[in-house]
């Protein structure tokens, strides 16, 4: 069995953080989204694994996966210079599945759930593909699952009238009969090539698909507030293992987990916590920030204003006085520098702000 990661997409609503990495490169909790995926793959004994992506974010890949100290494995870079949907992503990937099954991540998503339930649904005898599928609260943003019988009945990609809550959430397993679906296929109306068509397709011509369904959390980073969520539940989850020792990188401050801090990253005389990592190189003084994602080589000193659901990119710089205790909540792109001025004339205290 071999491994697929998409990573190809252009993360517009991720924009300016996009600008300069790819989707699945951005950290969660420290860690860049892809190699949670890849630690999933590799869990499976997979040390085949192809990545699809555009052809100038190869060298922004090779340097991430430098990280990754596993000698048996092997990753293929694969080409898609057109965004037409999953579908045709996959498609590009033909010749390196050749006659393998293989299980299929998206790039961008955090999923808790082990994959060895998934594996064992797919070994079943007869079995062309396994899906993972979980309750939603908007499943109108989401490929939905119609469910009869215990069987996937119906598929359908954002759906205006959504005919169950169950959503496929990134996590699946095909045999080579896939690429035969996505040939018959034709673009949706948004004009892409979706998943969710091509398992129609296999559903309708009689292929067995089934599905395993899990409560665990499970996002994707296409947003800034899944993005929030995700490192939110990932922090914790890490916390609950006794991960974040951060303490010793902190002086003169209050720490509230779950927070991670990165190497190499000094913070002074401040509030961090909860739900914050902040990532290596990063510089906080006299500043309180809570449930936010302070990127690389950041530097915050002096805000006068408690940040939070927040995203701070690499090498942003914010500063400012204290003389007034207030919020502050917004999006600071990579190599940004935000000026806060000593008086404040202009904001207000919120009510039962600390």
């Amino acid at each position: 069995m071999k491994g697929l990661i998409l990573g190809a997409g252009k993360g517009t609503r991720l924009r300016p953080f996009t600008y300069t990495q790819p989707k699945p490169l951005l950290p969660v909790a420290n860690q860049p989204v892809i190699l949670y995926g890849l630690t999933q793959l590799m869990k499976l004994g997979i040390n085949e694994i192809g990545i699809v992506i555009h052809p100038e974010q190869e060298e922004s890949f090779k340097q991430v996966l430098k990280s990754v100290n596993d000698t048996d494995l092997t990753v293929t870079y694969i080409y898609q210079t057109e965004q037409k949907g999953i579908a045709h992503a996959v498609m590009q990937a033909k010749s390196f599945i050749g006659e393998h099954p293989f299980v299929l991540l998206l790039g961008d998503n955090l999923i808790c759930e082990p994959l060895l339930a998934l594996r064992d649904q797919f070994n079943k005898k007869g079995i062309h593909s396994t899906v993972l599928v979980k309750e939603v609260s908007q499943p109108e943003d989401y490929g939905i699952a119609e469910i009869k019988d215990k069987k996937i009945i119906n598929l359908e990609e954002k759906p205006s009238r959504p005919k169950s809550n169950l959503a496929v959430i990134g996590a699946y397993i095909f045999t080579p009969q896939i690429f035969k679906a996505i040939q018959s296929i034709e673009p949706s109306a948004r004009g892409e090539y979706e998943i969710t068509d091509a398992i129609q397709w296999l559903i309708d011509h009689k292929y067995r698909v089934n599905y395993v369904t899990t409560g665990k959390p499970a996002s994707d980073v296409g947003t800034v507030e899944r993005w929030l969520e995700a490192n939110r539940w990932m922090l914790q989850m890490e916390n609950k293992e006794g991960l974040c020792e951060v303490k010793e990188k902190a002086q003169d401050s209050i720490i509230i987990p779950p927070v991670k801090i990165g190497k190499n990253s000094k913070i002074k005389q401040s509030v961090i916590g909860p739900y914050v990592s902040v990532d290596s190189g990063a510089q906080i003084e006299k500043c309180s920030i809570r449930n936010s994602v302070v990127l690389k080589g950041a530097r915050l000193e002096n805000v006068p204003f408690e940040i939070s659901d927040s995203i701070v990119g690499e090498g942003a710089s914010v500063s400012g006085s204290r003389d007034d205790e207030s919020h502050i909540s917004g999006i600071f792109p990579d190599e940004s520098s935000l000026i806060i001025p000593d008086k404040q004339t202009t904001f207000k205290k919120k009510e039962g702000g600390t």
